[in-house]
């Protein structure tokens, strides 16, 4: 099943990848669920049993073509966000870390950056903008202290997302922060949907990257996670309660601007395409502050 946000409505997404249209799941369900995305989460078990029940081809009647510019997060008002770091070897070496062994670095992104699929972002004023293509996962029901073996039966699906970093206010003294950094307007676009986890041959193994102008930066597999999706929510459920909706941002692969040499950041202008197998795209077009001095 693929569920998405359309103009802040639930919309079950039917049809083959590039042909994808639209079916509002309060009409379908007959007012059952939705028509917001976070009631649709708070009865996910119920949400996904129904959709179970149903021959969603013969939904197509009641289909509209997609507009993508009406797309927002799949998950757009969670009550938590978590976002790990240096969760692939690879890139905590080129950020010059170990890697991490018993617990990876977990910090927030807020949820007023988050953004649809396709948008314009808005690089800050004398700032060092990069990229970091991630898998994200969104929970489904309430997870405390479970065993890794049921980890993915708390998972409500997977998109795609980008963990947009500003490097300077990131890394700014005495120490480093790093939520700020990540979490200007339109640093956290998502998207275009979420998938469920069953609509994968395996959701552990997953291609994802990015290209600037065409130009590849990232590739890499969700396989080489050092905390899988299941291991990084058996560890987050040992010391917090996750909520339906919650929204966890798994990681980065290598590739990223600040551990090039020399190091390259975005600049206004300049497109981002990133993708993840199975999910789909997204794309931002980067554009100067206007009220930058």
């Amino acid at each position: 099943m693929r569920i998405a946000n359309i103009d802040d409505r639930a919309a079950l997404v039917i049809g083959d990848e590039g042909a994808e249209r639209g079916v509002d799941l309060a009409h379908a369900s007959r007012g059952r669920f939705g028509p917001d995305l976070p009631a649709v989460y708070q009865a996910w078990d119920d949400v996904t049993a129904w959709a179970t029940d149903q021959d969603l081809s013969a939904l197509a009647d009641d289909s509209f073509p997609i507009d993508r510019s009406l797309l927002g997060a799949p998950s757009p008002a969670p009550r938590q966000v978590f976002a790990v770091g240096l969760n692939y070897h690879a890139h905590a070496a080129e950020s010059g870390f170990e890697s991490p062994t018993h617990l990876p670095p977990v910090f927030t992104k807020y949820s007023s950056s988050f953004t649809g699929p396709d948008t314009d972002v808005v690089i800050p004023a004398g700032g060092n903008v990069d990229w970091e293509i991630e898998l994200v996962a969104v929970i489904g029901r309430d997870t405390t202290n479970i065993d890794e073996a049921d980890a993915w039966s708390h998972v409500a699906g997977l998109t795609a997302g980008q963990d947009i970093s500003e490097r300077i206010t990131q890394t700014r003294g005495p120490a480093p922060q790093f939520g700020l950094g990540k979490s200007f307007a339109g640093f956290s676009p998502q998207g275009p949907w979420l998938v469920t986890p069953d609509e994968f041959t395996d959701p552990d193994d997953l291609e994802l990257g990015c290209t600037i102008d065409g130009e590849q930066m990232q590739k890499g597999r969700t396989r080489d996670l050092i905390f899988p999706v299941s291991k990084l929510i058996t560890t987050l459920s040992r010391t917090v309660t996750l909520y339906p909706g919650d929204v966890i941002f798994t990681g980065t692969p290598a590739g990223v601007g600040v551990g090039r040499d020399p190091q390259r950041f975005l600049q206004a202008g300049e497109k981002l395409d990133s993708w993840i197998d199975g999910i789909g795209t997204l794309h931002q077009r980067f554009v100067a502050d206007p009220d930058a001095k």
